[in-house]
């Protein structure tokens, strides 16, 4: 339906910009993002001291250019990352962008050395080696400034990038769409005879986006994340990190078309937000889970629970200096899974709760629309009865309270 899908016009530069400069300083890698037809749309981040030097040579920078070249046509050919040693004998990889099956750009980076007993002597040069370097006494001396770092380290970066960079020309792409979609409804409405079909593609439309979103300001505080915990130590809780935020981004990307999801997978997918979250607020949250295994097989909405604990994370749990809780419950009636969501911050005031579910919410003037975009779904597929439920202060031990019923028998097929 977009006209043309370019990686500029899906996703801001300097967007791409910020999270390529906050990756490469938490990973000490260096990299750049191209367009489809190689051409960077944002400044090199990291590069070391010894490219810079060695594409000082225009003998140099074009077999560099040729490596990158190759790199890029390489994973855009497999459709995923793509590892390899370049001419210098340095490891770079190059992540494909991939939007709709369409190739729209690709992440360059890399710039460092895997010891020999990682695997660093099994990659593949990706252009003919050239050794002449060792004949440069400077390219000698910053030769050996170059960072090694560990095989599986640099394929944990390469793929957590693929993944994020699907999920946001994804996201840019139904941003797109519905912008298309918004568009051609203005003109449809001016046409009576096709109000009815018009309501109807509205409304399918309007039901994906809403379960697409996910709050960008979540992106920066995992990149934030990873680069203390890379300042900190070079260790296994690095990886592990990565790890639970790629298989986020895989359950964000993976979600079934009927927008429907295991209640148990929904759930693994918070457990690896709030494991992220309690790197970043260490002592300062305490999450108890109160779930039985017997939910997990049972049908809900896609991303319901996330934005939940989010907001708890972010507006109650993170202003208070220590003991932040949250308390996530399920339990059922025999009809419905009751799942609650409770803080101990200071509790939402009654005209925060109904312009949240309104959708008119605003923080620090920026609407907030995610429990709206709940709300909105629950009633959609289960009816007026099943929308969120919210409270403040329903106890003093208590901040905000959300409940929410999924029915336990429910078949997507006629929703």
């Amino acid at each position: 339906m977009v006209r043309e899908l370019r990686l500029e016009n899906l996703i801001s530069p300097e967007f791409l910009q910020k999270v390529q400069d906050n990756f490469s300083a938490a990973v000490g890698i260096a990299m750049v993002i191209v367009d489809k037809a190689g051409v960077p749309i944002t400044k090199p981040s990291g590069f070391s001291a010894f490219c810079h030097a060695a594409r000082a040579s225009s003998v140099k920078r074009s077999q560099c250019f040729r490596c990158d070249d190759e790199g890029a046509r390489r994973a855009m050919a497999t459709g995923e990352p793509s590892i390899y040693r370049c001419h210098c004998g340095l490891v770079d990889f190059a992540a494909p962008i991939i939007v709709r099956g369409h190739y729209v750009g690709g992440i360059i980076a890399g710039q460092v050395l895997i010891s020999e007993e990682d695997g660093g002597d099994t990659l593949d040069y990706i252009s003919p080696p050239d050794g002449s370097w060792r004949l440069n006494p400077l390219l000698n001396e910053l030769r050996d400034e170059i960072q090694v770092i560990s095989y599986q380290k640099l394929r944990s970066a390469s793929y957590t990038l693929f993944h994020m960079a699907a999920y946001l020309v994804e996201e840019g792409y139904s941003n797109a769409v519905n912008q298309e979609l918004n568009a051609k409804n203005l003109r449809l409405l001016e046409e009576s005879k096709k109000r009815v079909e018009l309501e109807k593609s509205l409304r399918e439309a309007e039901l994906q986006a809403l379960s697409s979103q996910v709050n960008p300001h979540f992106l920066f505080n995992v990149m934030n994340t990873i680069g203390r915990l890379a300042r900190k130590e070079r260790a296994p809780q690095t990886e592990t990190v990565l790890y639970e935020f790629a298989d986020m981004l895989r359950y964000v990307l993976k979600k079934s078309p009927t927008q429907f999801t295991s209640f148990g997978h929904e759930l693994n997918h918070v457990k690896n937000f709030i494991n992220i979250q309690k790197v970043r607020m260490g002592d300062r949250l305490h999450v108890n889970i109160n779930v039985s295994s017997k939910y997990e097989d049972i049908l809900c909405p896609f991303m319901v629970l996330h934005p939940l604990v989010e907001n708890s994370i972010n507006y109650a749990i993170d202003p208070l200096e220590a003991d932040g809780h949250i308390f996530i419950n399920a339990q059922d009636d025999g009809k419905d899974l009751i799942i609650e969501v409770i803080d101990n911050g200071e509790g939402i005031c009654p005209a925060m709760a109904k312009a949240s579910l309104a959708g008119e919410a605003d923080h620090h003037g920026r609407p907030s629309i995610g429990l709206h975009n709940i709300d909105s779904r629950l009633r959609y597929y289960f009816g007026d009865d099943y929308g969120l439920h919210i409270e403040g202060k329903r106890t003093p031990d208590e901040g905000t309270y959300v409940k929410m019923r999924i029915p336990l028998d429910f078949d997507p097929c006629y929703a």
